[in-house]
């Protein structure tokens, strides 16, 4: 029995946390204040773009704010490419894990310190950065926890994912506050406060992970790093001529980071597929994933518009008026993260309880999209009203829909992931299920250039429609889909 084995092994006995494995709470806890920060700072951020400089704010328009928000949140998934070939050829998924949360730290420090555009552009570069070499590795070291046949595995990840979003409630709400009250480098100061509080609580927990999460699954030979340095080099001389000729322009942004994922994605896919070092089971394994990927893009396009569409929404069409008090817009991100802690639970409980009756991968996927598409046509509703005249409880009805469709997809995929993936490209198959959230990110910023809030019903009708439409073709190809799974539910 080898290393992995025994450690797959002696997980099943240990249920300290919550019936998962003790370990678990130190990815848990740096993983919440991570997202503490990330929503935070991202609760606040979007209005930070397009409030006028007499508001605190940098005075661009609404559109072009957007796509930078976009570009910016399909950067963070962009880069656990970065992040998971480090772990797999370099350092393995813990080391990197740790120093990203370093550069984490760093990039919320320059967003609270710096003044204007050099602190949003600093800022957000560390912050992506990090943000990806983290998410991709945080994954994939919960995945080294279980064994691919134990049935705790979903819910170990569902309770994963609502540390998660224990940080994403906090974070827009406590931001908030000090936005709307001290102004917004306050609010950026304290997101910066909180990931320092998880570098320093994973730093004294990170050595009761198992040995597994530090193995490098491909190392790189060690001639090759001289190589390896040029070409980061170079790339970063690359991207900085191209900002100063102005091919890369705060205009373009979200476009740039589409061709690129859309780019990435597919080489990614290729290599894995070509390699000879993964065997004919798991090469279908990898086809069997692509469908997924797909239906997740189009998942991820409607639902990360809360940071983007419904952020303009909730500043000019909701009635934020709260027994008198007017809610600072960014609380209206703190919703969805209240339903998930509610609802993780419960549906881990039901995935656990159904074991090994419960819905395949691919019609939760299905069912996911499908509602997804569902909670954008309810929009429909509230259509082409006046300023401030949807109520908030609708908008928390709707939000509620979110949420079903988030835990039919987000916790599902992350777990899918860690069984379909190859031995050799553990943690790279993570980033490739997050290429799927950056493309669909950087989508939904792009997409605020078509939201006309008084011509609505376009817009929502549309892409609900073809959310509805993506989930009904997987749900019809289930059964080819888990063919090329072998094995795989």
């Amino acid at each position: 029995m080898g290393t992995a084995e025994k450690t797959s092994a002696s997980d099943r006995s240990d249920t300290r946390f919550f019936g998962q494995p003790w370990a678990l709470v130190h990815v848990f806890g740096v993983e919440m204040w991570e997202r503490f920060s990330f929503y935070g700072m991202q609760g606040i951020l979007l209005i930070y773009l397009y409030f006028s400089v007499t508001e605190g704010g940098l005075g661009l328009s609404q559109a072009v704010a957007g796509g930078i928000v976009g570009a910016y949140g399909g950067s963070v998934y962009l880069s656990t490419i970065l992040g998971a070939w480090i772990a797999d050829r370099m350092l393995g998924s813990e080391r990197v894990l740790f120093l990203s949360a370093i550069v984490i730290v760093a990039g919320h420090v320059a967003l609270a310190l710096l003044p204007g555009f050099l602190g949003v552009g600093v800022g957000l570069v560390l912050v992506a950065l990090g943000s990806g070499g983290l998410k991709a590795n945080a994954t994939s070291v919960v995945g080294t926890l279980y064994s691919a046949d134990d049935t705790r595995r979903d819910a170990g990840f569902s309770l994963f994912y609502l540390g998660i979003n224990l940080g994403a409630f906090l974070g827009p709400i406590l931001t908030g506050i000090l936005q709307s009250t001290l102004g917004f480098h306050f609010g950026f100061g304290l997101a910066a406060i909180g990931m320092t509080a998880g570098l320093v609580q994973y730093s004294f927990g990170r050595k009761a992970l198992p040995d597994e999460a530090r193995r490098v699954p491909n190392p790189l030979p060690r001639r090759r790093y001289p190589l390896v340095a040029i070409v980061a080099a170079a790339a970063i001389v690359v991207i900085a001529v191209l900002v100063l000729l102005g091919v890369i322009r705060a205009d373009n942004l979200s476009t740039i980071v589409i061709v690129g994922t859309v780019v990435a994605a597919i080489a990614y896919f290729a290599v894995i597929l070509v390699s000879r070092r993964i065997d004919a089971t798991e090469r279908s394994r990898v086809w069997g994933f692509l469908p997924l990927f797909i239906t997740s893009v189009a998942f991820w396009s409607l639902y990360q518009q809360q940071f983007t569409v419904l952020t303009v929404y909730s500043d000019e069409r909701l009635d934020r008026n709260l027994f008198g008090f007017e809610m600072p817009v960014s609380w209206v991100q703190s919703i969805n993260p209240v339903f998930i802690i509610i609802l993780s639970g419960v549906f881990a409980a039901v995935w656990t309880r159904l074991g090994a009756r419960q819905p395949s991968t691919p019609v939760k996927f299905a069912f996911g999209a499908m509602i997804m598409g569902a909670a954008f046509l309810l929009f429909l509703l509230f259509a082409n009203g006046s300023p401030n005249s949807t109520p908030l409880l609708a908008i928390v009805g709707i939000l509620l829909v979110f949420t079903i469709a988030e835990l039919l997809i987000s916790p599902v995929g992350l777990s899918v992931t860690t069984k379909l993936a190859p031995r050799v490209f553990h943690t790279q198959m993570v980033a490739l299920f997050f290429l799927s959230v950056a493309l669909g990110t950087a989508i939904s910023g792009w997409l605020v250039q078509f939201y006309d809030p008084k011509n609505e019903v376009p817009y929502f009708s549309i892409l609900g429609g073809i959310a509805i439409a993506v989930g009904a073709g997987l749900l019809l190809s289930v059964k080819p889909v888990r063919k090329l799974m072998k094995g795989v539910s």
